[in-house]
């Protein structure tokens, strides 16, 4: 076998982003206790997922438009979730925490007792 096709079977295929876990955090974000009436997207990035929404408090953007909100990124490696926070002033990613479970991701961005994701 040629050392191309050894690598493509060693590394297997991306597991971040898939559809499958795009759509549960998109089906758990139904639940969230913040900004009920707009509606998110989930886009796929590299290693994980982006959460967007449409500014409703215009705290972010006065005309409403859509601000990040979370992102999702998986460590293959360690097989944790790092969830990241915008910093909008500044317009830089910041870590917020880690996680074991994808749900664990999306309890704490469905709560948002901090208002650090739904400002």
């Amino acid at each position: 076998m040629n050392a191309a096709v050894l690598r493509r079977i060693d590394q297997g295929p991306a597991a971040h982003p898939n559809e499958l876990d795009r759509k549960r955090i998109e089906r758990a974000l139904k639940s969230r206790q913040r900004y009920r009436y707009v509606s998110p997207k989930v886009a796929d990035v590299a290693g994980g997922y982006l959460i967007e929404s449409p500014c409703c408090s215009r705290n972010i953007d006065a005309e409403g438009g859509v601000i990040d909100v979370a992102l999702l990124h998986h460590e293959a490696a360690s097989g944790v979730w790092q969830l990241f926070c915008k910093d909008h002033r500044n317009g830089v990613w910041e870590l917020h925490s880690t996680h074991q479970r994808l749900a664990s991701v999306t309890d704490l961005l469905n709560a948002d007792p901090e208002r650090v994701f739904w400002q």
